[in-house]
């Protein structure tokens, strides 16, 4: 009997493994289809997924470059349902190790969203600019913020 349970979870086990790495990843579009952007994205990881309001969220961005890239800025625009709710703007050298080479890199983003943040669906759009405040890439996906946590979970 013991055999045939293990039998029967493995399966399952198996798909569960392979299933949640992609509820992870998002999908990335370019803010301009036809734009030879020096830095390619790769994709974006969001962990945890669904984003827990008051709880620390990372944000992953896998990307590629042709040219090596000394310094520069990130501008971060987030949307709630289609309306402008918020803009920041970051250091690239304070969210990726500097210089950044050619080739494969990293950004990643960690921040707590306060508990009073609406759960729902929400856009971000990305621009990323060198030193001399050229564009490098423009991007945007969706996140989910989920219901789970909230001031009162403190």
């Amino acid at each position: 009997m013991e055999a045939f349970r293990f039998k029967l979870l493995t399966p399952l086990l198996l798909s569960l493994c392979l299933v949640v790495p992609l509820t992870l990843a998002t999908d990335v579009k370019y803010c301009d289809k036809n734009a030879d952007y020096a830095v390619k994205v790769t994709g974006v990881e969001i962990i945890p997924y669904p984003v827990a309001r008051g709880k620390p969220a990372t944000f992953s961005i896998s990307a590629s470059s042709g040219k090596a890239i000394s310094g520069g800025t990130m501008v971060i625009d987030v949307s709630y349902y289609g309306w402008h709710i918020h803009s920041e703007t970051h250091d690239l050298c304070g969210e990726t190790s500097c210089p950044v080479s050619t080739g494969n890199f990293v950004v990643s983003h960690s921040q707590e969203l306060p508990g009073f943040t609406p759960p729902g669906s929400y856009s971000l759009k990305m621009k990323m600019y060198d030193a001399d405040k050229n564009e490098l890439t423009c991007i945007g996906f969706d996140f989910e913020i989920g219901f789970g946590s909230s001031v009162a979970d403190s």
